[in-house]
């Protein structure tokens, strides 16, 4: 999976296009709904309309499991999600599929990559440190990497830096979060967000963190839709998009196919 986020960015080839699936409430979770297969019906629904629309890779989270904890989920989470992701990559063929476990649960990412063969995570606080509203996180880049050579070398590691619904600790730029995290915490992409769910990084800062570390790979981590697609990705190499893929722009609504592929088609246009 990481020649997808290697080095040569959008010279060589179109912007990259991950595509989520937010899970619903998985069993322990407050607002679970009480059905496992309603919950992998759902998953398997997004993520066949994810694939049908053009996406690159398909990363699952456990979105539905507010309030989150900040950095161990329990074993019933990691096992729903295994089942998750089994449904996942059965709906996406080929595809790459990724994992994220909110909040911050890089081991349990890293356990489900090694059982389920997802072929990367991604990890909202790697490097650093943020206050969010499950507290104080701390980045454990150290632990991470080195778990990932023993368990699933091959992963990629996808770091947020100054990660949305969180402020940063400490006085360093986006564009200096980025530098370590890629020299210091050895991530293979870097993420940039907007301050929320569904909400756009600025193309500011955008162009002041590609300025910083080259040609290293960035995703925009929220919030691209068809209005800014053109504008952000021209200091990113693709987007991680969840929100605008739903229909109506509704993040509680199912993946709406035709939305897909209409920024599928703007993407490759640009």
């Amino acid at each position: 999976m990481k020649h997808l986020f290697e080095t040569e960015p959008q010279l060589a080839r179109r912007p990259i296009l991950v595509g989520v699936v937010h899970l619903l409430p998985l069993p322990g979770a407050p607002l679970y709904g009480g059905s496992m297969e309603a919950v992998l019906s759902a998953a398997q629904f997004d993520a066949d309309a994810l694939r049908s629309g053009g996406c690159d890779a398909v990363i699952v989270e456990n979105f539905g499991d507010t309030p989150f904890y900040p950095d161990h989920v329990p074993a019933e989470t990691i096992a729903s999600m295994a089942l998750a992701l089994g449904r996942v990559t059965e709906a996406c063929g080929s595809l790459p599929v990724g994992v994220n476990v909110l909040r911050n649960d890089a081991p349990a990412a890293l356990g489900l990559c090694a059982a389920t063969g997802a072929s990367f995570l991604r990890v909202n606080v790697h490097t650093s440190a943020a206050v969010t509203d499950q507290g104080i996180l701390e980045g454990r880049a150290a632990w991470t990497i080195r778990e990932r050579a023993r368990l699933c070398p091959g992963v990629a590691v996808l770091a947020d830096v100054h990660v949305k619904h969180a402020s940063p600790l400490g006085s360093e730029t986006a564009a200096e979060a980025a530098g370590d995290a890629f020299q210091r915490g050895l991530a293979d992409a870097i993420i940039i967000t907007g301050a929320g769910t569904g909400r756009s990084p600025s193309g500011e800062i955008l162009s002041h963190v590609r300025r910083h570390v080259g040609k290293r790979p960035i995703l925009i981590g929220s919030g691209l839709t068809d209005a800014n697609a053109q504008r952000l990705l021209e200091s990113a190499d693709g987007a991680i998009v969840g929100t605008w893929f739903k229909k109506e722009g509704d993040v509680t609504r199912p993946v709406d196919v035709e939305r897909v592929r209409r920024l599928r088609d703007l993407v490759d246009a640009i």
